[in-house]
């Protein structure tokens, strides 16, 4: 992700909202291109579910703009824990032939790429009041994440 966050920087409520739709917009803009390119049907589908995702955390962050303060605190989750599969699958790229083993590497890779992302905007803020907006999403991105590293387990590292 290219969204640049100042290190040790709390972002306003609005700023960092800003940047996380930004952020957003950015992820769904690499799912599209990837969908364009590749030609595998079962990649396709994988990366515009992908996609799809990436439009729905846009838009809960576009209400949370628009409502001006954060309405959803009660639906509060931590983060949840990932494999980390990005470091094993380093898949920073998608080529027209990649299959869906690679759009799900790519996925991956992409999606921890917000992981990062929130981690840094939450850590310049720890104690304020945007702390929670931002464990929040942070926790959103975490769930994505681990939901196509299991993907990746069950299908393409099952032994057998």
């Amino acid at each position: 992700m290219s969204v640049e966050i100042e290190e040790g920087v709390c972002y306003t409520y609005e700023a960092a909202l800003e940047k996380a739709i930004e952020m957003e917009e950015e992820g769904f803009r690499n799912y599209l291109n990837a969908i364009q390119m590749v030609s595998d049907r079962q990649a396709k589908v994988l990366l515009r579910d992908a996609a799809a995702e990436e439009l729905k955390h846009k838009f809960k962050i576009e209400m949370a703009l628009l409502e001006g303060h954060d309405k959803s605190t009660a639906e509060m989750r931590k983060p949840v824990p990932t494999m980390n599969l990005n470091y094993v699958l380093d898949q920073k790229e998608i080529k027209p032939g990649s299959d869906a083993r690679t759009a799900v590497a790519y996925a991956i890779y992409l999606e921890k790429g917000a992981v990062d992302f929130y981690q840094r905007l939450m850590s310049g803020c720890e104690g304020a009041p945007n702390a929670e907006l931002f464990e929040r999403l942070l926790a959103d991105e975490t769930k994505h994440l681990k939901m196509l590293e299991d993907f990746y387990e069950d299908y393409f590292m099952a032994e057998n």
